[in-house]
């Protein structure tokens, strides 16, 4: 009796034979090398961190100030990504329009631009001389740069591509017939995108915006260009960090471990997305 062709299933089929999966020392020796250069720096901030003091450095007012901001300025960023983000990936999903591609791209943009490149764009269009700032400021009396409402715009425009990336992607997974459907049965598309579309892809947007709202935490260089460093109006974290690197070292460890605590939290809130090997 011939034995079935190789890898076949059932108990009639033969065994197969284990294989020992080893993993070469060329590959090895790098991949421990990198592993480390990358733990090296976090276990070097736990290391130097001022334990004793830490309680005292963390509730100290210039800290809680910059945590307030930083965390409001990052919720309303990404409440700001939600409005106009989700419909932009909806676009890009859903629909077929000439010069698709290269929208796609446009929205990439912010996250290979360098952000104080970011920052500078910003202040040439929305800045007092702007071209859409001057406008503000003549017709409307507003003046964006420098403000609390400035740290919102640009953690927004770093921000947002992080969402309508991974939101689009939930799109091209769901399945458009149930879309369809409820088309069919008379609901507008913006109906069906609302109470069809919208559960289906809840999980993306919530992916997104976690991931949105710890990239706006930690952005600085695009806020430092655009909203400048006043405390209690525009100094976030990040900046609140690089300025005590200067004059308190101690006071830029503690913060950064908060900024530590809150990656690794929202790791945590990802784990199934990102920490799983399945």
């Amino acid at each position: 009796m011939e034995n079935g062709p190789a890898g076949a299933g059932g108990p009639a089929g033969p065994r197969r034979r284990r294989v020992r999966r080893t993993v070469p020392l060329p590959l090895l020796l790098p991949a421990l090398v990198g592993l480390a250069f990358l733990l090296l720096p976090l276990l070097a901030l736990l290391v130097r961190a001022p334990w004793s003091s830490l309680p005292e450095q963390l509730t100290s007012a210039e800290v809680w100030q910059a945590l307030r901001l930083s965390l409001v300025c990052a919720t309303a960023a990404t409440a700001l990504s939600l409005v106009i983000g989700v419909p932009l990936a909806w676009l890009l999903a859903r629909t077929d329009f000439p010069g698709r591609g290269l929208v796609r791209a446009l929205v990439t943009l912010p996250l290979v631009l360098p952000p104080v490149v970011g920052g500078v764009a910003l202040l040439l269009a929305l800045g007092r001389n702007g071209i859409v700032g001057q406008w503000l400021d003549a017709w409307f009396g507003i003046t964006l740069p420098f403000t609390t409402a400035g740290v919102i715009l640009a953690e927004t425009f770093v921000a947002m591509p992080f969402l309508v990336i991974s939101v689009e992607g939930t799109l091209r997974a769901a399945d458009p017939r149930y879309e369809e459907a409820a088309t069919t049965l008379g609901a507008s598309r913006f109906t069906a995108f609302r109470r069809v579309t919208l559960p289906l892809i809840a999980p993306g947007i919530a992916a997104g915006s976690v991931l949105a709202w710890a990239r706006a935490l930690g952005e600085f260089g695009a806020t430092i260009t655009f909203a400048g460093n006043f405390p209690g109006r525009t100094q976030t974290m990040p900046l609140a960090v690089y300025l005590a690197l200067q004059t308190d070292p101690a006071a830029a460890i503690a913060l950064s471990l908060v900024l530590l605590t809150v990656s690794i939290a929202v790791l945590a809130a990802l784990r199934d997305r990102w920490m799983t090997t399945t």
